[in-house]
């Protein structure tokens, strides 16, 4: 499988909350990183997956602009449209997703976007006052890393 029919099948499997294969895209050795998650590891990262896809509520997702900018790295961009699920509130997060692969796997991952956009979105008015800090920046991660690890954990 080519690295770009791994990232298609990987968006079109989150589109359709399909955490099974989207696990599947990662290189046993792969590491995740993102602004609420921080860094996790291949246990981690496969547990966040089917974590956000089985507590997803009102979800849509749309990606393109897939960039091969070598044999190895690739960018693309998405877009999900959800109700966070600790407040109900809607978000749209708009992602730049950079991709390391190695055997048509993905082996690093990384997801880019407005952590103060997400705040503000997901947390209202808490969000706005708070969301630019590293403060607010270090409880976010430190929830969420609480929340996988108990999901894990269940």
């Amino acid at each position: 499988m080519t690295n770009e029919e791994t990232i298609h099948r990987f968006y079109t499997a989150f589109q359709q909350l399909d955490y099974a294969t989207m696990q599947a895209c990662y290189h046993d050795d792969a590491v995740f990183n993102d602004p609420v998650f921080g860094l996790l590891d291949i246990t981690e990262t496969r547990a966040m997956w089917e974590m956000l896809c089985k507590r997803a509520l009102n979800f849509s997702l749309v990606y393109g602009n897939i960039q091969l900018l070598d044999e190895e790295y690739t960018t693309c961009d998405w877009t999900a449209s959800y109700l966070f699920s600790k407040t109900g509130r809607r978000v749209v997060n708009r992602v730049k997703a950079h991709m390391r692969f190695k055997d048509g796997l993905i082996i690093e991952h990384t997801d880019a976007f407005d952590i103060y956009r997400w705040s503000r979105q997901a947390f209202g008015l808490t969000g706005l006052l708070f969301g630019w800090s590293p403060w607010m920046n270090r409880s976010i991660q430190h929830k969420a890393n609480l929340g996988l690890q108990q999901f894990m954990n269940s």
